[in-house]
């Protein structure tokens, strides 16, 4: 047997998908096109091309050979000529086996397997690669598409082949391969003009767009600022817990978010499903297609476990400086463990935020540097991924993407990252249009990064952090590790599909909440508890082990100090509890749902469904927020806030140049860290001490949920809302 170049696996399930979308919005789509007029369908068919190119008419060569393998794709036809000719192509194709579709085409015309036979009569299409004594096989649906090599010995064709040889349902491989093309092209063209049908014609999703607003007077009033160079500080204890639960806040506000905005989850999910390693290209160039609705469910999953893994681990980070400024202030011992502690979770954190960064720049400007390990998983179920490209060669053609392929190495340390952000820093400010050449996911995940590689730096600069140790500290590394791995290997498990097919559809009424829901029964009947509720549980086991570690540490360390001489005692050293034999997941699950039952009398702070959401999750910004007063500002100053604190759901848009002027104008100073995260120090009048983070957006217009981060921060932090600017 030859394998076939076209994977016929992947070609039943994308059917699949056009068969279950349809049967579930069959009503929409014919609705919502009859609706259509011929402008609204042409754009509908253009929405999904890439570069929003498509064929005029059936016989347009302009896109080589499209026009012979999917000629039904052209504006004349689909929009030109009226609803029923698209309809009738969705329909045959989603109810039809693609067996029928081989022998029979929609209205009575002809088969796929005679349409591409006529095309290589009369129009000379060939497969560009030669297939020596290969033969496809379409007998049925079970050998649909297999392919086979005849041996050289065999002086004549197998006669229990040749009547479907006769029949036409064993071609040449060559013909075989441009049938399967066909299918399946044309089935990722339905599906993907099906999701541009509902969006453009469903009036019940959450808005999505945001208008855009005049920056001239803001640009002006940037012009007028000069940003300050970051001095040179020394960071005290206190500083690191407020930076440190500044960043726990900030998770906890984007996660209540992504469980309570649909728009946000929708996007949150679309980004992990168009950005699975999977999609890198193999090491033979192989690409395996984007659109494949068996990920989708396990996006959503892998979208919400990401966002309650970010504010659980920042929660013990803050947990664990706590604890060093108090407990462990005048005790070395209870102080040598917590800092061993602190730095192996910094590290775990810096190595999730260096993971997530590489996902999106071998997905993204990066995607030709990487390649895909074909038959290759890691521990949690994806695709292996390794570079490709000779660095040194990329650093003299593009230096941006160099200094961000080499933040991607698993080798560069948080220490070699502060040297490469300075570096990427030093390019986009000598070429300022740089910037705009990376995409918006990966520039967030670049500031994500940044974050993390900043709050070490300066965690380094205010207390004395040991080297990462993997005997010593491992409480929380290993037990996260362990955590991660039993629930991303859900992802292949869960079906949320009668929610989220297409994605966009979350962003229909209660879609989201349904979605969500359904995760969150899957996870407890699954693994024994809410998602929420683990990692809860590992943030308060590890500190409980701290305690414990701590207690069996001190009576040695005090004995051994007392038999050694005061110049000797240099280091502490101590020996970490043993880690327990693993616990088979049948108990494992069966504990959590005893505790379950028993223990919980509260929701989980990370709870997913906004009905069992704490209301002290959603009032706890209102409530740590300092008296509202109010301020006098000019009119852009006033307009750039009026947007921020917009309570409706059609929010505007701020540019970045627009949001620096107007708290410049508030006497605040505008200090870089790393990469395009700034930090907003407020003057002494303002009467609060404490600095916000923010990053620049990406191609510098602050919108959508980084709208509502951002509003929400500002009121948490210093308690300004909708009230709080009047036009002076």
């Amino acid at each position: 047997m030859d394998p076939t170049t076209t994977n016929q696996s992947l070609l039943k399930e994308l059917h699949r998908d056009l068969k279950r979308k349809y049967k579930k919005h069959e009503a929409e789509i014919e609705t919502f096109w009859r609706s259509f007029d011929a402008t609204q369908r042409a754009a509908c068919l253009r929405a999904g091309a890439a570069g929003g190119v498509v064929l005029k008419h059936a016989t347009d060569a302009s896109l080589g050979n499209v026009c012979k393998l999917i000629p039904e794709c052209n504006l004349r036809d689909i929009a030109d000529s009226g609803p029923d000719f698209l309809l009738d192509l969705i329909k045959h194709r989603a109810t039809t086996s693609l067996f029928q579709q081989y022998c029979d085409g929609d209205r009575g015309g002809p088969g796929d397997h005679e349409v591409i036979a006529e095309m290589e009569r009369t129009r000379g299409l060939r497969h560009t690669r030669t297939f020596d004594r290969c033969f496809t096989l379409f007998l049925d649906e079970n050998q649909y598409g297999e392919s086979f090599r005849m041996s050289r010995a065999m002086k004549e064709f197998p006669a229990p082949l040749l009547p479907a040889v006769r029949a036409g349902l064993c071609v040449p491989q060559s013909t075989g391969e441009l049938i399967l093309q066909r299918q399946l092209y044309l089935i990722q063209c339905l599906v993907i003009l099906i999701d541009d049908i509902l969006e453009m014609g469903s009036p019940t999703r959450a808005n999505k767009e945001v208008p855009k607003k005049s920056d001239k007077a803001a640009s002006a009033a940037l012009a007028k600022l000069t940003i300050q160079d970051r001095p040179p500080v020394e960071h005290s204890l206190p500083d690191l817990i407020a930076s440190a639960l500044e960043q726990k806040a900030t998770l906890d506000e984007y996660f209540s978010l992504l469980c309570s905005e649909p728009v946000v989850l929708a996007h949150a999910v679309n980004i992990w499903f168009f950005t699975r390693p999977e999609l890198v290209a193999d090491e033979k160039g192989g690409r395996l297609p984007a659109l494949n609705d068996r990920y989708i469910s396990g996006a959503i999953l892998e979208a919400i476990h990401s966002a309650v893994q970010g504010a659980a681990v920042w929660d013990y980070i803050c947990r664990l400086l706590e604890l060093l400024n108090t407990q462990a202030a005048a005790d070395e011992v209870y102080r040598a463990i917590s800092l061993q502690e602190i730095a192996n979770v910094c590290h775990l954190e810096f190595a999730r935020a260096q993971a997530l960064f590489k996902r999106h720049v071998q997905t993204g400007t990066g995607a030709k540097f990487f390649k895909r390990q074909s038959g290759a998983h890691d521990v949690a179920g994806n695709a292996l991924v390794s570079m490709k490209c000779n660095l040194k060669k990329l650093a003299k053609t593009d230096a941006q993407l160099y200094y961000m392929m080499r933040l991607c190495e698993a080798e560069t340390t948080p220490q070699d990252a502060v040297n490469w952000f300075k570096k990427l820093a030093e390019f986009n400010e000598s070429h300022p249009t740089a910037r705009e050449r990376i995409e918006e996911r990966e520039a967030d995940a670049l500031n994500d990064l940044a974050v993390v590689v900043g709050f070490i730096q300066d965690l380094s600069t205010a207390i004395s952090i040991p080297p990462v140790s993997s005997r010593k500290g491992q409480m929380f590394v290993l037990r996260s590790q362990d955590l991660e791995a039993e629930i991303i290997q859900l992802k292949d498990q869960v079906d949320l599909l009668d929610f989220a097919l297409p994605i966009d559809n979350l962003l229909e009424p209660g879609m989201s909440e349904g979605a969500l829901k359904k995760l969150d029964q899957f996870v407890i009947d699954k693994v024994g508890t809410k998602m929420g509720f683990l990692y809860e549980d590992l943030v308060h086991d590890c500190i409980a082990v701290l305690e414990n570690q701590y207690e069996l540490a001190k009576p040695k360390m005090e004995e051994e100090a007392k038999a050694t001489s005061t110049e000797q005692q240099q280091t502490i050293d101590w020996t970490p509890i043993p880690m327990p034999a693993p616990q088979p997941q049948k108990e494992r699950v069966e504990q959590r749902r005893q505790k379950q039952k028993t223990c919980r009398a509260h929701s989980s702070v990370y709870e997913i469904t906004p009905a069992a959401r704490p209301p002290a999750v959603e009032a706890s910004a209102e409530e740590s927020a300092p008296p509202l007063r109010t301020f006098e500002v000019g009119a852009s100053a006033a307009e750039v806030f009026s947007t921020l604190f917009d309570k409706t759901q059609s929010r505007g848009a701020v540019n970045w140049t627009g949001f620096v002027a107007a708290m410049a104008g508030l006497g605040f100073s505008v200090l870089p860290k790393f990469g395009s995260v700034y930090a907003l120090l407020p003057p002494e009048s303002m009467g609060v001490k404490q600095s916000v983070t923010v990053h620049r957006p990406h191609k510098s217009r602050i919108e959508g949920f980084r709208l509502l981060l951002l509003s929400r921060k500002l009121k948490r932090t210093y308690g300004w809302g909708e009230k709080t600017f009047v036009v002076a």
